[in-house]
C-alpha cells in the first residue's frame, strides 16, 4: 500500500495511491480522521480497515500537489553520520550510541514543493535519507520486536544550513529553518518495500549523482534506531525518524556544492520512490 498526503480543489487530504490517481480517504472519512496520522492510529485500534489496493481513483496526479507524508508529526528524530562514508568525510569518531537531532513538522514541505534557501545563509547542503514512520505506539521496544512498529517508508531530503549547524557542536540551527526538509511522495509499507538491506538509495543535484550508497551501509538499523529511540521517549503512530544521509554531502567537497534558487534536487530510493524539489529563495515576510 502507498499513502500520501495531498491538497486538491483548495483543500488538504490523504489516500492511497490507486490505479492512474489518488484515492481520496480524507473526502470519505476525514471528519472523524482529518490526516493520515490520525488515520494510522486508527488502523492501530483496528477502528478501519485498510482499502483495497484497486480502488477508484478520484484525482489524477496531476490534479494534486503533494504534501508532506505525514503533515504534523508527533515527533521528528533525526540520526546524524549514520553511514560510515559520512562519518570518515566529517572526521568524527565512531560512536557507541546513534548521534540524535529534532526537526520541527513546521519545517517540512512536499514532493514538489520548493526548498527555501534563506536570506541569511549560502550553504544549503543536501542530505538524501530514508524515513521510517511508525505505526503502533511504544516505549522500550525490544529490537527483535520493533519491524512491527513500522508503518512504513518515505524519502527524505535533511536539507542542512552548514553555517548554523557548525556554530556550535549542536545541530538543531542548521536543521530547523522553515521549508527545508523535504519528505515524500508516499508513505510505502513495509510489505511492498520487503527486505532494506539490497535497496540503493541516491541523491541527484540538477541530474548529478552525488550521494550513493546501500541500505546495508546503515551503522544503525532501523530496528537498532527504534529500539534506542523508544528507552528515552514513547514512540506514536505518525512519528518520523529520518536514518541517517550516506557520503558525498556538498560541505565536505573541494570547493563545496551547495544548493543554489534554480537547481533540482532528487533523493530516489528502491522500492520506496523519488522525491524531487526545485531550490528556491525564501519567501519574504510581511
Amino acid at each position: 500500500m502507498r499513502y500520501l498526503s495531498f491538497e486538491a480543489e483548495g483543500k488538504a487530504s490523504y489516500g492511497i495511491a490507486a490505479d492512474r490517481g489518488v484515492h481520496d480517504l480524507g473526502a470519505r472519512i476525514g471528519s472523524v480522521l482529518p490526516d493520515l496520522k490520525s488515520y494510522l492510529k486508527a488502523l492501530e485500534l483496528g477502528l478501519v480497515s485498510s482499502v483495497a489496493t484497486n480502488a477508484f481513483a478520484d484525482y489524477a496526479t496531476g490534479d494534486i500537489a503533494y504534501l508532506p507524508t505525514i503533515t504534523v508529526p508527533g515527533k521528528i528524530i533525526c540520526v546524524g553520520l549514520n553511514y560510515e562514508g559520512h562519518r570518515l568525510e566529517t572526521g568524527r569518531p565512531k560512536q557507541t550510541y546513534p548521534t540524535l537531532f529534532a526537526r520541527f513538522a513546521d519545517t517540512l514541505i512536499g514532493h514538489g514543493g520548493a526548498i527555501r534557501r534563506p536570506s541569511v545563509s549560502e550553504a544549503l547542503d543536501f542530505e538524501g535519507e530514508l524515513a521510517v514512520v511508525i505505526g503502533r505506539s511504544g516505549f522500550r521496544i525490544p529490537k527483535e520486536e520493533a519491524s512491527s512498529f513500522i508503518a512504513g517508508y518515505s524519502c527524505f531530503n535533511d536539507a542542512s544550513l552548514r553555517d548554523f549547524q557548525n556554530h556550535t557542536h549542536q545541530f538543531m540551527p542548521g536543521k530547523n529553518f522553515p521549508a527545508t526538509g523535504a519528505f515524500g511522495p508516499e508513505l510505502v509499507t513495509p510489505d511492498e518495500v520487503g527486505a532494506l538491506d539490497t535497496l540503493k538509495i541516491e541523491t541527484r543535484l540538477n541530474g548529478d549523482v552525488v550521494q550513493q550508497a546501500k541500505l546495508e551501509e546503515l551503522l544503525f538499523s532501523v530496528e537498532d534506531l527504534i529500539a534506542y529511540v523508544s528507552i528515552f521517549t514513547a514512540l506514536s503512530p505518525g512519528d518520523v525518524l529520518v536514518t541517517g544521509t550516506p557520503g558525498g554531502v556538498g560541505f565536505k567537497r573541494t570547493p563545496p556544492l551547495y544548493m543554489k534558487p534554480g537547481d533540482v534536487v532528487e533523493v530516489e530510493i528502491d522500492k520506496v520512490g523519488q522525491l524531487r524539489n526545485e531550490i528556491a529563495e525564501e519567501l519574504p515576510k510581511g
